[in-house]
C-alpha cells in the first residue's frame, strides 16, 4: 500500500495541511501584498522604508505555498522524481524543505519572541498560558500606510510586543482584572484592556513542543533552525564542490609536478584533524554565518578532489576526450562540457554524503558556541542550552536532537539511493 503513495501525493497532502492550518495567516499575507502594492503607488517612499527581509519572507512564503499544490498536481503524474514511490527519507526531506521555504507560515511565533519569562519559561510540550490583550497605544489612521501597518501586525511576527501580557491565571472582579504570574498578583483596569462586547479579550497560547529557558517557542526555533542547517549545508557543499572540482581537474589533467604538489597538500589536510582546524579558524576570525560556511566548505573539498582527480586521469586517455582537446577546446570547456557530465554520478553521491557531514559539523560547532552565533536559531545551540536543563526540561534537547537525527538519516539514505541508482549492481 505504501508503495502506491507517490512523492507528489505527499507533497500535495502536506502543503494542503499547511494551507488549512494557516489559512487565516496566508489570507492576511495576500491582503498584505495587495496593501503593499497600493502603498507603493500612493507613497513609494513609505513603501521603501517598510520593506525588509521579514516582510519579503512572509509574502513569498504565502505565494509559494499556494503554488505548490498546483505544481505537484500538474507535474506529479509525469515521470520523474515526483512520480517515484514515497519513502521515509523522501518524506523527511519534503518536510525539511517545507520548513525551509515556508518558515514564516509554519512557525506560529517569532523564534526569538520572549515575554514574561517567569510565566513562559520551561513549559512542557502542549503547555499553555493565558494571554491578556491590552489596548494598543498606536492609533493608526485610515490612510494606505495605516491600513498596511494594521495588516502587517497580523502577518509579520515580532520578537517583542507591548500589547499582550502572559499570565498563569486571571480573575475578573467588577471593572478590574487580576492576573497571577509565578505567584505574584497584578491588577489592570478595563480601560487598559482590549474589550469585546464589554469583556476583556483573553486567549490561550499553546506551545506544541514546549518552551526553553527564555520562554521561546521550541517548535518555532526548530523550524527556523532548519533554515540554518540546510542553508549552511548547501552553501558549504557548493564551496567544496567548486574547490574539489577545480583542483581535481587542475591536478589530474596536466599531471606532473602540479599534480604532485596539489596531492601532497591534500594529504596534509587529510592528516590534520579537520575539527581542530575549524575551531582554530573560527576562534581567530569570529563565528559569523559567512565564516562558518566558508570554513566548513574549505574543510570538505579533499574527498571530492580525490574522486575528480582519479576520474579525470582515467578520462583523459579516452578517444572522445583526446579529440575534444585536439579541436581546440579550452580547459574550461573540457571540464564543463566533456569531463563533468561523465564524472557527475560519483560527484553527486559524494556531495550528498558531504552535505550530511556539514550539517552535523555545523550542529557540533553551534553546540560548542562556535557556530552562527546568537543571531540565528540553530539546532546545535538548542541542544547546548538544553543540556543545562536536562533533568527538568528534557524536551529542550529531545526535539532538536530528533530533528538532527532524522535529517542525517534521510541525507545518508538519499546518498545510498542515488549511489544505487547510478550503480545498479549495488541493488
Amino acid at each position: 500500500m505504501t508503495r502506491k503513495v507517490k512523492v507528489w501525493h505527499f507533497i500535495l497532502a502536506f502543503s494542503g495541511m499547511i494551507v488549512i492550518l494557516r489559512f487565516n495567516l496566508i489570507l492576511n499575507s495576500l491582503i498584505l501584498l495587495i496593501s503593499y502594492i497600493e502603498l507603493s503607488f500612493s507613497n513609494s517612499i513609505a513603501a521603501l522604508k517598510q520593506f525588509n527581509f521579514s516582510l519579503f519572507d512572509c509574502l513569498i512564503s504565502a505565494l509559494l505555498i499556494l503554488l505548490i499544490p498546483v505544481i505537484s498536481t500538474m507535474f506529479g503524474r509525469k515521470s520523474g522524481i515526483f512520480a517515484r514511490p514515497l519513502s521515509f527519507s523522501s518524506a523527511v526531506i519534503i518536510i525539511l524543505l517545507s520548513f525551509f521555504f515556508f518558515a514564516p507560515i509554519v512557525a506560529p511565533f517569532n523564534p526569538d519572541f520572549q515575554k514574561n519569562i517567569g510565566v513562559t519559561k520551561l513549559l512542557p510540550p502542549l503547555g499553555s498560558v493565558k494571554v491578556i490583550n491590552l489596548e494598543s497605544d498606536n492609533i493608526l489612521d485610515e490612510s494606505s500606510l495605516g491600513n498596511f501597518l494594521r495588516i502587517k501586525k497580523k502577518v509579520v511576527k515580532e520578537s517583542f510586543t507591548k500589547e499582550i501580557i502572559f499570565a498563569d491565571s486571571v480573575r475578573i472582579y467588577k471593572k478590574d482584572l487580576f492576573f497571577f504570574q509565578s505567584g505574584n498578583q497584578g491588577k489592570l483596569a478595563f480601560v487598559k484592556l482590549k474589550l469585546h462586547e464589554g469583556n476583556p479579550v483573553i486567549n490561550k497560547r499553546f506551545f506544541l513542543l514546549g518552551t526553553d529557558e527564555y520562554g521561546r517557542d521550541i517548535f518555532s526555533r526548530l523550524v527556523y533552525g532548519t533554515r540554518i542547517s540546510l542553508f549552511v549545508g548547501l552553501c558549504s557543499v557548493a564551496v567544496s564542490f567548486i574547490l574539489g572540482l577545480f583542483l581535481g581537474f587542475l591536478a589530474g589533467y596536466p599531471g606532473g609536478f602540479l599534480d604532485l604538489l596539489i596531492s601532497r597538500i591534500t594529504d596534509i589536510f587529510l592528516m590534520f584533524p579537520v575539527l581542530f582546524l575549524i575551531i582554530l579558524v573560527l576562534a581567530l576570525f569570529g563565528n559569523s554565518l559567512l565564516a562558518v560556511i566558508m570554513v566548513l566548505g574549505f574543510s570538505g573539498w579533499m574527498s571530492l578532489f580525490k574522486i575528480v582527480r582519479g576520474e579525470v586521469i582515467a578520462l583523459k586517455s579516452k578517444d572522445f576526450f583526446i579529440s575534444a582537446g585536439m579541436i581546440g577546446l579550452s580547459k574550461r570547456k573540457l571540464l564543463i562540457k566533456e569531463a563533468l557530465p561523465v564524472i557527475l554520478a560519483p560527484v553527486i553521491v559524494n556531495l550528498v554524503f558531504q552535505y550530511s557531514n556539514v550539517i552535523l559539523a555545523e550542529a557540533a560547532l553551534s553546540f560548542l558556541g562556535l557556530g552562527t552565533g546568537t543571531e540565528y536559531a540553530s539546532w546545535g545551540a538548542m541542544i547546548d542550552s538544553g543540556q543545562s536543563y536536562l533533568s527538568e526540561a528534557w524536551w529542550m534537547i529531545f526535539s532538536p536532537g530528533i530533528a538532527l537525527f532524522m535529517t542525517l538519516f534521510a541525507a545518508n539514505n538519499l546518498g545510498r539511493e542515488i549511489n544505487a541508482y547510478f550503480n545498479p549492481r549495488l541493488k
